[in-house]
């Protein structure tokens, strides 16, 4: 795995998800997607792959309700596994439990796609070296084909022992109402570059990745945003390499007028759709 979700880069760290039955979550996202629980309470669980680092929390609402469509807000995380191998293991473990999923080859990954017991969407993927991406001018090749599943099932017969202890989130994928407003939020105020953009759609990075972050108006533009207690995204973290490049985002978050809050060992801010995203060192 390459240097993207590491210093200097600003990357998407935990994903935080609103769900209707924690236990129920919880079994989900051990046995089909092989999530180790680091911590569990009656009405949250913090997820991890290596044991120590939370990847997914998921929380369940006193007053919560199923997710809504053609709102703003969670269309997938994306959990990224170290190698093509891995992906293999994942994918014969899914064809053998029977649960449905979708597929698809971007050119620059392999990915596979299934939803949760809530209908929050998830993406297992990993990614081909980026020697053999193609970039022209400044935007990199992306596209939807079809996946060779045979080929990357031929890759491992490994047992399936869960998610690898190398597993991060690879990037996160939002709905948004205004595709416009929500690039400018994240390019002028959180200083990421446009790395290639599909219908209604406009993917984000730094440091030279295909996307960090994906944004699309796919639920319909000016789609709202769901309310507080429905399932679905609760909030998302950002690490950034230090305090000063955080302090950087902050001042350019506020000349865009966005609102930047500071809580205990963290800072608060929403997209122009409500997404709200946590900025951490």
């Amino acid at each position: 795995m390459e240097n993207f979700h590491r210093k200097p880069n600003i990357f998407v760290g935990e994903v935080n998800i609103k769900v209707k039955n924690l236990d129920y979550s919880v079994t989900f996202y051990q046995n089909i997607m092989g999530f180790l629980v680091s911590e569990k309470t009656d009405r949250k669980a913090i997820l991890t792959a290596d044991g120590k680092n939370p990847l997914l929390t998921l929380e369940q609402p006193a007053d919560v309700i199923p997710k809504e469509g053609n709102t703003s807000g969670l269309y997938h995380f994306a959990i990224l596994l170290p190698s093509r191998a891995d992906l293999s293991v994942f994918l014969r473990h899914l064809i053998q439990t029977g649960y449905p999923l979708g597929a698809a080859d971007h050119y620059v990954s392999e990915a596979l796609y299934l939803n949760d017991p809530d209908g929050n969407g998830i993406e297992v993927y990993r990614d081909r070296p980026s020697s053999d991406w193609t970039w022209k001018n400044n935007l990199v090749d992306m596209a939807t084909e079809q996946l060779d599943a045979q080929g990357i099932l031929a890759e491992s017969n490994a047992e399936w022992k869960g998610l690898p202890s190398g597993t991060v989130m690879g990037h996160i994928h939002l709905h948004v109402g205004d595709l416009k407003k929500a690039e400018e939020f994240y390019t002028k105020g959180l200083g990421f570059n446009v790395a290639s953009y599909y219908p209604q759609a406009a993917f984000l990075s730094t440091g030279g990745y295909h996307h960090h972050i994906a944004i699309n108006t796919w639920q319909g533009v000016g789609a709202p945003a769901s309310p507080k207690n429905s399932v679905g995204l609760n909030w998302y973290t950002l690490v950034f390499p230090d305090e000063t490049a955080r302090e950087t985002v902050i001042k350019q978050l506020q000349q865009v007028g966005a609102s930047v809050k500071k809580e205990t060992d963290f800072y608060v801010t929403n997209d122009p759709s409500g997404n709200q995203i946590r900025l951490v060192v």
